[in-house]
């Protein structure tokens, strides 16, 4: 096929090249339910434009999907978001974010090759639906943190609360975040990155 004129494809933007300072990446994956941020969190805290998988939802999820609390939501993660953020001029993390439906968690496997610390997204109107998604962490030994989204219409719960019924460890962080605010996520990351360096300096990190 010949590429010319206006069918020439575009290359990336000047602002999405990565930073020649940049020493080292680190891959970081955002899990939780359906329709709990994970596509929102990307989005916000990205400074690249974020490539997203999403779908117009159908009649077909009706039954399937349980989309209580997102009502309103028309539309649905298929594969993965990405995004990526500078922590600092040499570090750069790559952000990957899962689809929340049950019968799309097959393509986990590959979105977790490779990742150094996952962030699980909570949403207090269906704490449950965070018990599958932790349990599938531990069991593949992947480090994580909690960041319970604040919707409006959401409970507040003491985080100590939170920990005893989501069952975590004393030593796991678990921090409220607003998934729409750059900095509030950023926030998130960056606890995340602070558990990961404890973690390798006490040698627990895999």
């Amino acid at each position: 096929m010949d590429f010319k004129g206006s069918d020439t494809l575009p290359g990336p933007r000047s602002e999405d090249h990565l930073p020649q300072t940049a020493q080292a990446a680190v891959k970081i994956v955002i899990v939780g339910g359906f329709g709990v941020g994970k596509t929102t969190m990307v989005g916000s805290v990205s400074e690249i434009r974020p490539l997203t998988t999403e779908e117009t939802m159908t009649q077909a999820g009706i039954g399937v999907d349980d989309n209580y609390g997102s009502d309103t939501k028309t539309a649905t993660t298929v594969a993965m978001d990405f995004g990526r953020i500078s922590i600092t001029d040499q570090l750069v993390l790559y952000l990957f974010g899962t689809p929340g439906q049950e019968r799309f968690w097959f393509l986990w496997n590959g979105l977790f090759e490779g990742a150094l610390g996952a962030v699980v997204l909570v949403d207090t109107r269906r704490l449950e639906v965070s018990f599958d998604v932790i349990g599938r962490l531990e069991e593949r030994g992947v480090p994580f943190v909690i960041a319970v989204n604040t919707f409006p219409d959401g409970p507040r719960y003491p985080l100590a609360d939170l920990r005893t019924a989501l069952d975590l460890a004393p030593d796991i962080p678990i921090v409220e975040c607003d998934a729409r605010r750059r900095a509030s996520s950023r926030d998130v990351l960056m606890t995340l990155m602070r558990f990961l360096h404890s973690l390798a300096m006490t040698g627990a990190l895999r």
